[in-house]
């Protein structure tokens, strides 16, 4: 510990441009001090020679006077102040640090708060303990600063006199952080808004609705996956969303839900993954693999799902917010990629169940989050790269003679313990934009429908499988009726009578 180096000058850190040349402080001093091979944290610290304290996207810049000691404990103390818990990079220190120098911390300050929050957070992690007796006398903190991070259910730890309040568990955890953007989507009051909104409606056209959007978001989540299948899978899949929340996470209730993803399983493994798995393209000539994101190890699924599930039932039955336990939820399980197939579906398909369960959406409403999704592709993509970009120089593999991914070093902390907040942020952007419009625009629509379907009837008779026709050419030709349309479907239209119900549905549709 005595010979490390911590406060190392730098203008650039791990190919990140620091805004001004600084000296490490924090996560980047250890991870700097102790050659540690994690993600970098979202955002790291830096003191700079200057007087000025200020954010950038990636940097966290001090005054001098925040400058820690060049050791061990002052910089996990600084980190843990300013920068809050980031468990990977604690989990990589630890391994690496002798159970003497954390008894050396806590004999120097036994009450203190850092010393032990460091405490406990190494016999967490580790699952083992420091020889050092319980604290007796001393008032119990909490683990992670609500000012920096959000806050799970709370357990005491009579050992440490530490309120653990991390929203996961040791073999699953990641941690949102406290964002001006997060604070203003939770301001927001989305549940309220939509109680509210869905009041006013009719029951017969909220049902209506709801059967729509449920299609929609069946629909809409085979295709972005690059899939077209028969009506009958996408109906299938739109059934099981439309249940979600019914049935409490099991390992058998996920083999279920990817038996009707996978309707055809000749060529597709069942279950958990026995081989490694990746996302991304393969060589054209060789047919190796081109990773984008690689899967954790199969001997790890068991693990990592185990606490994925655990953390999920922690969570419903606290007072977090719904939204931000489905980012970590749901992201978690599409990040761990626990099936050969089906996992980008039954990932989205968590969004639903735990906004049903938790409470924030009403009985039978469900959001077309995926609709949504498909809207902002590029930004979902985005979100999906920020976990796996940084991990992919950290995981040693090989191509197999299957021309898959076989893993050869230890990874599992790569998926249970990351910073979930860029994945939050997307995910309620998306729960705001289908609160605000999508939900909005399907039930002015069929309100509108009813009256055109009224007009229809009255002038020209129609029969409702008719009207639904011409609905859908009127929808797709923007208020007008396709050549094909006016000599097929509905050649005996005249033209002024074509001219008549076109000017109907602009009255109707665009007032």
């Amino acid at each position: 510990m005595k010979n490390k180096r911590f406060s190392q000058e730098i203008a650039v850190f791990h190919g990140r441009f620091a805004p001004e040349k600084g000296l490490l402080a924090g996560y980047s001093a250890l991870i700097n001090a102790y050659n540690l091979k994690v993600p970098l944290p979202d955002r790291l610290s830096l003191i700079s020679a200057k007087h000025r304290r200020y954010d950038s996207d990636e940097w966290s810049v001090f005054t001098p006077r925040y400058k820690p000691r060049d050791d061990l404990y002052d910089h996990l103390t600084f980190a843990l102040k300013y920068e809050g818990i980031e468990l990977g990079v604690l989990k990589a220190l630890f391994e690496k640090v002798k159970s003497t120098e954390i008894k050396e911390i806590i004999i120097k300050d036994p009450t203190g708060k850092y010393s032990r929050k460091i405490w406990f957070l190494y016999e967490w992690l580790l699952g083992k303990k420091v020889a050092f007796p319980d604290i007796k006398n001393a008032e119990y903190v909490e683990l992670i600063d609500p000012y920096l991070q959000y806050p799970g259910p709370s357990q005491n730890s009579g050992r440490h006199r530490i309120r653990n309040n991390l929203p996961g568990v040791r073999n699953f955890c990641p941690i949102i952080r406290k964002t001006d953007k997060l604070e203003n989507f939770l301001s927001l009051k989305l549940s309220l808004k939509t109680d509210s909104l869905l009041e006013k409606i009719p029951k017969d056209i909220l049902m209506r609705a709801a059967s729509f959007l449920i299609l929609k978001d069946s629909k809409a989540s085979y295709t972005i996956e690059g899939e077209t299948p028969p009506q009958t899978r996408i109906q299938r899949w739109g059934k099981a969303i439309g249940e979600a929340g019914k049935y409490p996470i099991s390992k058998n209730e996920l083999l279920r839900l990817q038996q009707i993803v996978i309707e055809n399983n000749r060529f597709i493994k069942m279950g958990w993954r026995n081989a490694g798995g990746f996302v991304g393209e393969r060589d054209r000539v060789t047919l190796n693999p081109i990773p984008d994101h690689i899967s954790a190890k199969p001997d790890d699924l068991d693990l990592l799902m185990e606490g994925l599930i655990t953390m999920n039932n922690k969570l419903r039955k606290s007072n977090y917010d719904p939204v931000l336990a489905a980012a970590l939820i749901a992201f978690g399980f599409v990040f761990i990629h626990p099936f050969e197939d089906g996992n980008g579906r039954i990932h989205r398909y968590f969004i639903h169940h735990i906004l049903a369960k938790m409470g924030f959406t009403q009985k039978g409403m469900i959001f077309p989050v995926s609709s949504v999704i498909l809207e902002k592709i590029d930004e979902y993509r985005e979100v999906l790269e920020a976990f796996s970009f940084p991990r992919l120089d950290l995981i040693e593999w090989k191509p197999t003679p299957e021309k898959n991914i076989e893993v050869l070093n230890h990874t599992i902390d790569l998926y249970r313990y990351f910073d979930a907040t860029k994945q939050a942020e997307f995910l309620y952007s998306c729960i705001q934009q289908t609160i605000d419009v999508t939900i909005p625009e399907e039930i002015n629509y069929l309100r509108n429908y009813d009256k055109m379907k009224v007009f229809l009837e009255e002038q020209f008779q129609m029969p409702d499988n008719m009207i639904s026709l011409l609905m859908s050419f009127l929808y797709q030709g923007e208020g007008k009726l396709s050549k094909r349309a006016k000599t097929k479907e509905f050649k005996p239209l005249t033209k002024k009578e074509v001219k008549i119900i076109e000017d109907e549905y602009d009255n109707i549709f665009n007032p």
